[in-house]
């Protein structure tokens, strides 16, 4: 029996050259992002759950490298799938993504045109 997919799903596929910054190779949701990861399981490639660095890496474009303050959560990522391919038993890392920003003052959050709001 088939399960219904989740439109809520979001996946997102990294391609890495030696050399080079990793960067996005298909990015989707709900039934594109299942399709995602079947193709990549399909072809023997890991998957990883992440909704915290799926939320950030699906912001980037298709052929957009990743933006250095998601170096360190990616490399920690591309670590751990290489010690589980060479056989180890090893835990899923926690990644160390960057802190959400928040605007610092309330003209950060008005949109163009639009007067800042006062305190």
């Amino acid at each position: 029996m088939a399960s219904k997919p989740d439109a809520r799903a979001r996946a997102v596929a990294l391609a890495y050259t030696e050399g080079s910054t990793p960067r996005v190779v298909a990015t989707g949701k709900g039934l594109v992002a299942q399709t995602i990861i079947e193709k990549a399981r399909e072809a023997g490639v890991f998957v990883h759950q992440s909704p915290e660095l799926v939320s950030l890496l699906s912001q980037l474009d298709l052929d957009d490298h990743i933006p250095a303050s998601l170096y360190r959560a990616v490399a920690e990522l591309l670590a751990f799938v290489y010690l589980v391919e060479q056989g180890n038993d090893v835990a899923a890392p926690v990644l160390h993504l960057p802190e959400p920003e928040t605007p610092a003052d309330p003209a950060a959050t008005t949109a163009p045109g639009e007067p800042a709001r006062q305190p």
